[in-house]
């Protein structure tokens, strides 16, 4: 079993910056791809980034590319999202998700494990 807690949302001004934090604990082995997807009200769950957590290759959608980093910490189990330049679209609740070996990492459905999410909110 694998546990994933998020932290770090908020409310935040246009152009303004946040950190997501999703604390890893549990096997291991599933925790081999991290990702953070975010579901906005009446939207389907989308991918944001993902990151392989021996390698530390990184993946991104074309709409945060430039804007988000995605980032782990092998010390202290975590995985972060560095969110920088926030728009009012980026408004949603982020979720983390880890799997062993997702087949298509942009694919929700392809992952076994999800924190609670954290609502991050864009004013304009």
């Amino acid at each position: 079993q694998v546990q994933l807690v998020e932290s770090g949302g908020g409310l935040v001004q246009a152009g303004g910056s946040l950190r997501l934090s999703c604390a890893v604990s549990g096997r291991t082995f599933a925790r081999n791809f991290m990702a953070w997807f975010r579901q906005a009200p009446g939207k389907e769950r989308e991918f944001v980034a993902a990151i392989t957590w021996i390698a530390g290759s990184t993946y991104y959608a074309d709409s945060v590319k430039g804007r988000f980093t995605i980032s782990r910490d092998n010390a202290k189990n975590t995985v972060y999202l560095q969110m920088n330049s926030l728009k009012p679209e980026d408004t949603a609740v982020y979720y983390c998700a880890a799997d062993p070996r997702p087949i298509d990492y942009s694919s929700s459905s392809q992952y076994d494990y999800w924190g609670q999410g954290t609502q991050v909110t864009v004013s304009s």
